[in-house]
Order: C-alpha cells, then sequence, then structure tokens
C-alpha cells in the first residue's frame, strides 16, 4: 500500500494547531521573561537536521520505525565489532528468556495476563525480536517470539484488571507489540501480518480515545503521558502504512502533546525531571524515542533543545560513588527504572557529541548490581536495549567529563537540589551529599502555573507532580560512599520518611495528630490540589564549595500550613571535610504560633547497618551506625545545650509493589522561645571530634565552635539571611556562611585567606608588660627604700605616707601617658579606629555600622543601545538583595537640565571636576536621591492616570467634518494605547515599591538604557562613591550593528531615528560641541564627525564609526576607575559563561544564588528570552551575524574596528 502521508502534511496540520492553540494570553509573568506564545520558530530551528543517519527511507514497507531494511547488513555486522557488548548483552537476555518461558512468555489465559500488572510483556518483546533480526539463524527464539506474540494478540484487551484506570501496561504492550511487529514483518507469514496488524489498529484505536477522557491525555511532563503518548505513536506508525485517515488522526494527537512537552522542558534550564532520577529516567526513555522517531518521520528537529544538553548531568550529577546508586529524591528506588544507558548513547550521538555519554553508560553497565536490592526489575532491565544498540556511536571515544576525578558540587536550580561528590568511584576519599529544597513541579513548571503566561496552561491541571514529596529541606550524606542519612524512597508521602521536620501540634494536621509535616502529606500520592499544597515552594538560598568545605542551606516555610504561624524553617548544612556534616535548624514562629514541639528525622535504609543509642561526651544523646568496626556517629543539641534523647524505629511502608523497610531516628525539642536553634554534627570514622558549642546567638545568626582533630573551628552563620546588611554586619561580607581556624578563614562564596601571623602584636605585649613590671618595681623599691630610712631623715610616718602616695600616683600617670600613646591592644582601651569592639560576641563590623555605615554595593549597568545589557535584568529579578530600576521610564527619568541627555548616545565626558565644579546639581541630586533613599523616592512619585481630556489636549483637531468620524476612531485607538502604556508604567512602580516593602534592604540597580552614560561613569563614581559597581557591557561591533540594521522591522536603527541623534552629536556651542562641562568632548568622535559628512556613508559604516567612537572613549575614560567599582563584561561572555556570571555576583560582593543562575541560564539558553528589537537569545543566536550578514559589510566593520575589536579579543572573521 503506498504511504500517501508525507511529513508536509503533518507539519501543515501542526502549524495550524500551533496559531489555534498558542494563542496571545494576558500575563502576569515578569516582564524580563519574553515567552513566545507560538512555536512557530521552534519549527523553523528544527528544520535542519545534523544527522544524516536519521533519514527516513520510505521504499521499503518494514522495517521502518528505527531505521530500514537497508540498514540490517550493517547492524548485523556491528554486532561483531564495535556494539559486541551490546549484542552480548542483548544475547544474554535473550538467552535468559529462553531458559524460563513459563515466567517470561504472556500467559496462555487472557485471566491471568490481566491479573497483575503485566508492563514487563511489552518491555521484553522488543529486545527479544531485535535479536531474532540480528540472527536469523536462531530458529528457536524466532519460535518464541511468534509464541510470545501470538498470545498477546490472542487476548481481548491488555489492560489490568486491578487497575482499571491506569493505561501506562496497555502503553507498554502497544509499544512493544508495534517495534517487534516492525522489526520482524519480513519474517511473518501472511497471517500472522494481518492479525497482529489488526491487534495494533484495535488496540492503538483504544489508546486514541482514552486519551480524550484519561487526565494523562493533558498532564504534561509526566511519566504516564510520555509513556502513552509513544505507544499511540508507534501504532500510528506501523498502521499508518496501510490505515491513513485514522493514523494522521493519531499521529497529530501525538505531535500536539509532546511537542507542548517538548517546548515546556525547554523552560527547564538544569536538564531534571521532578518526579525523580527513577521516573525521570522513565520519562526521558520515551522522551528520547519520540525525539528520534518524530525527526526520522515527520523532520521535526527537537535537538537543540536545551533540556536535552543538559539531561546528561541528571544522571551523571546524581550518582553516589560506585557508579550503582542514585539520589532517591522523590518516588525512587535505588537507581534507574528504564536505562539510563539507552538515554545516555543517544544523548551522545545526537546532541552532546563529545563520548561523556557514552562513558557514563559504559561504567553504569560495568557495575551494576549483580544481586541485592539495588538489582533492575526484570521488567525493565532489558526494555532499552534496542534503542541503545541502535543509538550507540562507537566513533565518539569514551571519557569522562572534564572535572571528573574531583569532588565537585553541582546545583540543579530548576529542580531545587544540590548534590556534592557525585559520579566518582567508591573509594574511602569520596564523599557524597545531597540537599533538596526546591518548588512544586519544578521552578519553571511552579512559575508557569502561577504567573500563567501561557493560555493553553489551565493551572495545575495540566501537570502531576504526584510521585513528588514532601522533601523540602531534606539532606542525604554518605562519608566514604558509605550511606548514612539516605532518602526513604518510593512509598506514601510522609513528612517523617523525608528527613525532615514535623511540628506539633497544628491544627491543620491530616495524618499522625497532632503532628503536621509539610504541605500534600498522608497520602499515596502528594496531594497537590489540595488547599494550599498547590503553593508549596521550598528555595535554596545559597550552595557555595571551597575545597572539601561545601556549605548550602535553604528556606522551606512556604511549604508548610499558614495556620502553623511560623515565620522561618531555615537549614543551613556545612561539609566541613569528607567525614563532617554540620546541619543547622532555624525555626522562627510568630507570636500566636500554636507550635511547641518540632521533631527532626535521619533515614537509613541499610538494614545491615543498624542505628543505635551513643551519647558524645557523656553529654549530648546521639545516635551510631557501626559498620564492620567502623562507626559513624550523629549528635544533636540546641542553643540552650539541651540534647533530647531520641527514639530510634524501624518500619516497613509499601513501595512499588512490595514492601520497603526503613529504620529512622526521630529527636523531639520544645519550641519555647520565638526563635530555636538546633545543631546535628554527622561525622564518620576517620575523624576526631572533641567540642561543639553556641558561642553566639543572637537574632540574625549564630557562631558556634566546633574542635575537630584538636582545632578549634568557629563557624557563623547568619539566619537573617535576605538582609544584605545583616550579612555584612555580622559576617563582615555579603555571603552566608564563614569558617575560621588559626590558619584560615574561608568565605562561602568569595573564598579562603590565610591568617596572618600578628608578630607585631606579640612584640607590643612583651614590651607593654615588660614596662608595667619596671615601673611597679621601681615603685616597690623607691617605697621599701623610705621606709628602710625613715630614722634617719627624721620624718613622721604620716607625712611619708603623703610623699609615697604622691610618687605612686605621678608615676602611674606617667604609665598611663605611656600606655596611651603606644599600645595597641585591645587591654589597653585605646579609644580609636584601630581597636576591635568585641562585645557579647558582636563583631566589629556590627559595631562600627551604628555610627559608620558599611558600603553597600550600588550598582549601574551601561552600554551603547542594543548592545543587550538588558540580559542582566534576570539576575537580578525578585532577588532579595537587588532591584533593578530602568532608567528612563514614563516615572523615573533623569530630570532636565542645562544640559540635555541624548537618549542614544552623546560625545561628552563628565568627571570628577563637574561634581567639584558644582556642575549638574539637579541630575546628582536626581541620583542621590534614588540611590541613597530609593523607597522614599519612589513613594513620592506620584502616580496618575491617563485621560482622555490629556490625550485630547496633546492632538490636532481637524476642523474638517468629513474626518470627524475617522478622527474619533483614531483618537480612540490613541487612547487605547496609551492608557495601556500608562498602566503598564504606573503598575512598574508599584511592583518596584512592593519589593522595598519585602525587602527594604536591597540596593538598587540602575539600567541606564541611553549610551551618553558609557563616558559619564568617573562623573557618577564621584557622586556615588566607593560602593559603586559599574558594570560596561559591550559586544562586537558586528553582531552589534546587525542587529541595529536585520533583527527587527523596521529596524533598530530607524525606530531610533540614529542618523539625527549622531547628527545632533555635532550641533555646535562653542569649541566642544554641545558638551560644556569641564572634562568635555571625547575626541574619539573625530573620526565619526568626519564619516558624517561624507557623501557616500553608508548606515554600516556610520554605525562602526560610532561603535569604534563610543567604545575607545568609554575604554580610555574609565580605565582610571578603581577596580573594585568598574568592571567591563562582553556580551557574549555572559550568554557563554556561567563563569562570568558568578564572577559579575563576586565583583557585587555577594555569592551567585541559584535562584538567580536558573534566571539567567533561562534568559542566554533557551530562546525563550527576548532582547528589545532582537528576538530570542542562545548561544547559537548570538553569531547568527555570521549567516546573515554579506561579507562586505563584515569586512568593512573590520576594517574600521580592528585594533580596537582585537584589544577586546573580538576575532576576524574575514581574511
Amino acid at each position: 500500500m503506498a504511504l500517501k502521508f508525507t511529513e508536509h502534511s503533518l507539519l501543515l496540520a501542526f502549524v495550524v494547531f500551533t496559531f489555534s492553540t498558542f494563542g496571545k494570553s494576558t500575563s502576569t509573568y515578569p516582564d524580563w521573561v519574553s515567552f513566545t506564545e507560538d512555536i512557530e520558530q521552534f519549527h523553523h530551528q528544527k528544520s535542519n537536521d545534523p544527522s544524516d543517519s536519521l533519514r527516513w527511507n520510505k521504499r521499503t514497507l518494514h522495517p521502518s520505525l528505527y531505521f530500514s531494511s537497508e540498514d540490517i547488513q550493517a547492524l548485523r555486522q556491528k554486532s561483531h565489532n564495535s556494539h559486541l557488548h551490546l549484542f552480548k548483552a542483548i544475547r544474554s537476555a535473550v538467552t535468559i528468556m529462553l531458559s524460563n518461558p513459563s515466567y517470561y512468555l504472556p500467559p496462555p489465559k487472557h485471566a491471568d495476563f490481566s491479573a497483575k500488572w503485566n508492563e514487563i510483556y511489552g518491555n521484553n518483546l522488543p529486545p527479544l525480536a531485535f535479536y531474532c533480526l540480528l540472527c536469523p539463524e536462531d530458529k528457536s527464539a524466532f519460535a518464541f517470539a511468534l509464541e510470545y506474540m501470538d498470545r498477546m494478540a490472542s487476548y481481548k484487551d491488555w489492560l489490568v484488571e486491578n487497575a482499571p484506570g491506569d493505561e501506562v501496561p496497555l502503553g507498554h504492550s502497544l509499544t512493544g507489540f508495534s517495534t517487534a511487529f516492525d522489526f520482524l514483518y519480513g519474517s511473518l507469514d501472511n497471517h500472522r501480518r494481518e492479525t497482529y496488524l489488526e491487534k495494533i489498529q484495535t488496540v492503538s484505536e483504544e489508546m486514541y480515545e482514552y486519551s480524550k477522557v484519561r487526565a494523562w491525555g493533558k498532564q504534561l511532563l509526566h511519566n504516564h503521558q510520555a509513556t502513552n503518548m509513544l505507544a499511540l505513536l508507534t501504532g500510528a506508525l506501523v498502521t499508518g502504512l496501510y490505515n491513513e485517515s485514522n493514523a494522521n488522526i493519531w499521529k497529530q494527537v501525538v505531535v500536539d502533546v509532546m511537542e507542548k512537552t517538548m517546548f515546556l522542558l525547554n523552560h527547564v534550564v538544569d536538564g531534571s525531571l521532578d518526579e525523580g532520577v527513577a521516573y525521570g529516567s522513565y520519562t526521558a526513555k520515551s522522551i528520547t524515542q519520540y525525539v528520534y522517531l518524530a525527526h526520522r518521520h515527520f523532520g521535526i528537529n527537537n535537538l537543540e533543545n536545551n533540556w536535552l544538553k543538559m539531561h546528561f548531568w541528571f544522571y551523571y550529577a546524581t550518582l553516589l560513588p560506585g557508579f550503582q546508586r542514585t539520589v532517591g529524591i522523590a518516588d525512587s528506588n535505588y537507581n534507574w527504572f528504564y536505562g539510563p544507558e539507552s538515554q545516555l548513547v543517544f544523548l551522545d550521538k545526537y546532541v552532546l557529541k563529545n563520548g561523556t555519554g557514552n562513558w557514563l553508560a559504559q561504567q553504569i553497565r560495568k557495575h551494576r548490581p549483580k544481586d541485592g536490592p539495588m538489582v533492575q526489575s526484570t521488567a525493565q532491565r532489558w526494555s532499552t536495549l534496542h534503542t541503545e544498540y541502535i543509538w550507540y556511536d562507537a566513533s565518539l571515544t569514551a571519557h569522562p567529563p572534564s572535572d571528573y576525578g574531583t569532588a565537585k558540587m553541582h546545583v540543579f536550580p530548576n529542580w531545587g537540589v544540590v548534590t556534592y561528590g557525585a559520579g566518582l568511584p567508591n573509594t574511602q576519599a569520596n564523599t557524597f551529599f545531597s540537599f533538596k529544597s526546591g518548588k512544586l513541579g519544578g521552578r519553571a513548571v511552579y512559575d508557569i502555573v502561577h504567573f500563567k503566561p501561557y493560555s493553553w496552561i489551565d493551572g495545575w491541571k495540566n501537570f502531576n507532580p504526584g510521585h513528588e514529596h514532601p522533601d523540602q529541606n531534606s539532606f542525604t550524606f554518605a562519608p566514604n560512599g558509605q550511606v548514612f542519612v539516605s532518602d526513604a524512597l518510593y512509598g506514601p508521602k510522609l513528612s517523617y520518611l523525608n528527613n525532615v521536620l514535623v511540628f506539633a501540634p497544628s491544627p491543620t494536621s491530616q495524618c499522625n495528630m497532632p503532628w503536621e509535616g509539610q504541605l500534600g502529606e498522608c497520602g499515596q500520592w502528594l496531594k497537590w490540589t489540595a488547599d494550599e499544597a498547590g503553593d508549596s515552594a521550598g528555595e535554596i538560598i545559597t550552595a557555595t564549595q571551597h575545597g572539601e568545605m561545601m556549605f548550602v542551606s535553604g528556606e522551606a516555610v512556604s511549604s508548610y500550613s499558614s495556620a502553623m504561624k511560623l515565620k522561618h524553617v531555615y537549614r543551613a548544612s556545612l561539609l566541613l571535610n569528607s567525614q563532617t556534616l554540620l546541619v543547622l535548624d532555624h525555626i522562627e514562629k510568630q507570636e500566636d504560633s500554636p507550635l511547641t514541639v518540632v521533631s527532626a528525622f535521619f533515614h537509613n535504609l541499610d538494614i545491615d547497618f543498624k542505628y543505635v543509642p551513643y551519647k558524645f561526651m557523656k553529654r549530648y544523646n546521639g545516635a551510631m551506625m557501626d559498620v564492620w568496626d567502623a562507626h559513624y556517629k550523629m549528635f544533636w543539641l540546641d542553643q540552650h545545650g539541651n540534647s533530647p534523647a531520641a527514639m530510634i524505629q524501624e518500619a516497613e511502608q509499601a513501595a512499588e509493589f512490595k514492601k520497603r523497610w526503613t529504620q529512622f531516628v526521630n529527636v523531639t525539642f520544645p519550641l519555647e522561645s520565638p526563635i530555636t536553634r538546633i545543631a546535628y554534627l554527622f561525622y564518620g570514622p576517620y575523624i576526631n571530634v572533641s567540642n561543639l558549642r553556641f558561642i553566639d546567638d543572637n537574632k540574625y545568626g549564630v557562631k558556634m565552635s566546633l574542635h575537630v582533630n584538636n582545632t578549634e573551628t568557629i563557624i557563623s552563620i547568619i539566619t537573617e539571611y535576605s538582609d544584605l546588611r545583616m550579612r555584612y554586619n555580622f559576617l563582615g561580607f555579603g555571603g552566608y556562611a564563614k569558617v575560621e581556624d588559626h590558619m584560615k578563614v574561608t568565605r562561602f562564596g568569595f573564598g579562603t585567606e590565610a591568617v596572618e601571623k600578628q608578630k607585631n602584636s606579640n612584640v607590643n605585649i612583651f614590651q607593654f608588660g615588660f614596662k608595667i613590671n619596671l615601673i611597679a618595681g621601681l615603685i616597690l623599691c623607691v617605697s621599701l627604700g623610705l621606709l628602710a630610712f625613715q630614722w634617719r631623715f627624721y620624718i613622721s610616718f604620716s607625712k611619708l605616707m603623703r610623699w609615697i602616695l604622691i610618687l605612686v600616683i605621678t608615676l602611674w600617670l606617667i604609665e598611663l601617658v605611656d600606655v596611651w600613646s603606644s599600645c595597641t591592644q585591645p587591654i589597653c582601651a585605646k579609644w580609636n579606629r584601630d581597636v576591635t569592639d568585641i562585645e557579647s560576641g558582636t563583631s566589629k563590623r556590627s559595631k562600627l555600622a551604628e555610627g559608620h555605615p558599611i558600603d553597600l554595593p550600588n550598582v549601574v549597568i551601561t552600554s551603547l543601545p542594543g548592545s543587550g545589557a538588558e540580559i542582566l535584568k534576570p539576575l537580578f529579578f525578585n532577588s532579595t538583595d537587588f532591584v533593578y530600576i530602568k532608567v528612563p521610564t514614563a516615572y523615573l527619568d533623569i530630570p532636565e537640565t542645562e544640559f540635555d541627555i541624548d537618549s542614544f548616545v552623546d560625545a561628552c565626558e563628565w568627571s570628577y571636576l563637574d561634581i567639584q565644579n558644582g556642575h549638574f546639581r539637579i541630575i546628582q541630586g536626581w541620583f542621590q536621591s534614588l540611590i541613597q533613599n530609593t523607597k522614599l523616592h519612589l513613594q513620592n512619585i506620584h502616580l496618575h492616570e491617563a485621560t482622555k481630556n490629556k490625550l485630547i489636549q496633546h492632538s490636532a483637531i481637524s476642523k474638517d467634518r468629513k474626518r470627524r468620524s475617522r478622527r474619533k476612531d483614531f483618537l480612540s485607538d490613541q487612547w487605547n494605547r496609551v492608557k495601556s502604556s500608562f498602566d503598564k508604567d504606573t503598575e512598574y512602580i508599584r511592583e518596584l515599591r512592593r519589593h522595598l516593602e519585602h525587602y527594604p534592604s536591597v540596593r538598587p540597580v540602575l539600567g541606564l538604557s541611553s549610551g551618553s552614560w558609557t563616558l559619564k561613569l568617573p562623573f557618577i563614581q564621584e557622586l556615588i562613591g566607593p560602593s559603586l559597581r559599574a558594570l560596561y557591557i559591550v559586544r562586537d561591533p558586528r553582531a552589534w550593528i546587525h542587529s541595529m540594521l536585520h533583527n527587527s522591522k523596521p529596524s533598530l536603527y530607524s525606530l531610533k531615528n540614529v542618523p539625527q541623534h549622531i547628527a545632533m552629536l555635532f550641533k555646535m556651542k562653542g569649541d566642544k560641541g554641545r558638551c560644556n562641562s569641564d572634562s568635555g568632548y571625547a575626541f574619539e568622535y573625530d573620526s565619526l564627525k568626519e564619516e558624517l559628512v561624507k557623501s557616500k556613508s553608508n548606515p554600516v559604516s556610520l554605525l562602526a564609526h560610532l561603535w569604534l567612537a563610543n567604545t575607545g572613549a568609554a575604554l580610555r575614560i574609565n580605565k582610571n576607575l578603581l577596580p573594585t567599582s568598574y568592571q567591563l563584561i562582553k556580551f557574549e561572555d555572559i550568554v557563554n559563561s556561567q563563569k562570568t556570571t558568578e564572577a559579575i555576583c563576586a565583583f557585587l560582593g555577594i555569592p551567585l544564588s541559584p535562584a538567580s543562575l536558573n534566571q539567567i541560564l533561562f534568559a542566554s539558553s533557551t530562546n525563550l528570552f527576548y532582547l528589545p528589537y532582537e528576538g530570542e537569545i542562545s548561544p547559537t543566536k548570538i553569531n547568527i551575524w555570521k549567516q546573515n550578514m554579506p561579507r562586505e559589510e563584515i569586512r568593512l566593520i573590520e576594517n574600521i574596528c580592528w585594533t580596537l575589536m582585537d584589544h577586546l579579543g573580538y576575532p576576524k572573521f574575514t581574511d
């Protein structure tokens, strides 16, 4: 039968769907996120196939799903060389199946087939059929396969009786049966071909009907939907050769849903899946197969999807040492449900192309457990062998990631997970640690549900986070690779099974009364639609690593019921070395909170090593785990030194289709005051801990003393983490924790410094003590001498005592003067600026801050318009430390003065002399008001509504009655546009005010959109002072000119009326043109002036000279600014490198938070963030000028700008 369905007809149908479904919606999403509502451009970018191996040959009917008949011989040949290891795995699987047919063959009776969960039969059929294709001479295997398929074809349906609402087993059977039919078609007789095909058509129609009514038909990013949609697609591709009309409908439904899935996955910047590694491998198995099949059969290219590019890390950075076990977040077993070798080789061949996927797949296969609880299920272990064989590319030499061999921290900012020490061999030196505090569904899904940027998303109805756990602020710890504290894995959704805090008595407790944990608990699945559960969210506040040390903290208060009236549930985790973990819980409640106690839980699933009670220093209660005479210990205490005894319990819980044993330590503390701090110390057998105590406990943070290996370590942790000023006051810098000992100080986020030995201080102390002793001795000797010779001088005793007293006072005054003039030690109480004032644990900085506030950063961002400086806005969005203020806007604009700031660019330099000479006083006052008291400045802005009267006053009213009706319509349209603009500007100011209400200490970030300010940073430096942090963004002139001329229609060059702005630069007002400040005119603009008078000057040449003049002048003028106040950033570095973002944050004096990391990755990597007038941004798009600009234009730009380009590190594109 001829194949009439073409890829063009499907794409046409899908484009029609795109315009109808992804319609424009009203969104309250932050304005820096310029989402696209239709994904037509996604298909445009998917049109080119980077891999010829994905081309579909339509000349034969079967096999056609994954390869054509012409490829069979090559596949067989590979089984003897490059793919031999995979062939052996497939042959071994088939041998096991043949050796136990009663277990692996479907039951003869349908009743037995449907009586239990039966995905095993659909899963094992493809590798069996593929083996028969590779080894046609093996008649017994082929006969086994025929019996297998005959039995499945004879069943009336493939459902499970005790799961009537779950079509997942049906999906597995349909996928497996259709794939086997495609592989074995050439070896089947006509009767079997017809019988099997009829069965596939019937079940595909059944699956299609279920997709209309079942939740999985609309719940995106869920394993059920991906599994069942892949099944429907597989059935449609097979039956479409014979029943085109129905198959086309099924294909359209699948492509509709799965392209939405891929579109949403592109928002997930870290490559994760919220259901955890086990279910994530399940979903990813279907996604990779869909991506391959959609590309092969429909020409839809998803291989540039950012989620696919990052998905490798979801497998690598979640592996415990030894490559056998993964972090058990959400419903998980010990590792993966499906694969992940197949997914890894797919990523390597079609996305990564660097050999790391092949390497990790080899490591996982090599270290697969042969027995015990970590052995993969027989229903899943072979299900992806055929796709792994098909996708494996032996030409990619297997090698580990570049940083392999050293324990590294990895942050999943969307998932809300941090891991340390992943993907390493299982040796004594390799420790694993993980921390989870994320948003329900992951950050991308959570934000889409709450901000509603897409009209086709109906809140939580389109998602299903039921496999997630109430586990915000949970952690695991495996020192030396030995699991000490673990996740509880697949099971009921109970907070106490997840290493988090549980409180009592709670008025909203639903189970384990009066105790209550996190929202959504108490069921088999997480109750994500109940009450406040849809708003449940944890947040990783910070995650930083320095050598062996790592500090991670998270806030989980939004994951608890508001009825508990909690202010903070903050957990900080400090990994001091590979053996020692300190965990601090900071709990702050409202005055009327009903809570009186809190319980902490720590789990371990290893039945061979049980927790037993333990007491540290005969004072602090704890628990111990004995692993072959190696003792792993934990103990705890609160800020008052209390250490209650724990309950050590065991339990069995329902998991998958079995029971799972767990043990846990449960310790309960009273909540006697509004703020409670509890410290827990976990350490391994190769470390000596001798003491732990709180040495400072105040409102803003804690200081603790810990003795490890006979060395005292002082640990300072801020708990008022959202206040930048308090962080500076308490810690002395903008981070969240520091660790000090006698050798070094580690400021997390900024590095480690050695402590200088204070030799001079010791000398001073010695000299001071010597002088005191000398003076005291002198007084004593004189006094004794006078007493001894009293009789010779005939002096009365009373007179003698008066003289001795006068002498003592005189000598004391001499001593005091000497001390005052020379001693610099705290004991001397010398009141000068060099003395450290220490009082009850309060640092010097906090004391000085009362009279002399610490200079917190005030940020200014400037660049030439169109240089992409707006990409930094996401870095400051919703930050507790900064508020981004765009200048100018309707209500925030530079005031008009004797000098008019050009909105595009000018040639005038301003310097410190302008401040000293009193120039531009109004502008000075405006800047000082906005920066020094941002909140007051915004409150003083009078917000007004646009009125039609004002609009009419600014409109020319024609007296021609014939035009009255047209004028009325025009004014109505213009009114609507103006009103919309006014409303947006008004809401912008209100949003800034709200942010400052929540975070009063935030620092302003001024995004100055005019290029004029690039030459005025010395003026701003003098005005603001040492707190200035100026970021000057420069861009490749070729990319900049391309964005000005070619990236929008009409072009930015026309919209901004650039020729007029350039002409205005040279309107003469004296010798310095329009510039009248003391610094005056930038001479670099002379070349632009000469170019302007040329009769044949073109826009490319004009813009190139403008870039050269402005950039050259800015580099010259700003070179004298202090390195602590000024930093030049290349736009391309922001897009291409996370390290650039980290460097910017370090320059600003704060660590890069995971939330900000997520936002900047979203802006730079996903094609979903839009720069004004330019469109989406990604590492590939920033070099689009190479394809779109004529070579002569590129050459002209390089000829003009080359000297400065070379200085900035921009290479030539043309010879």
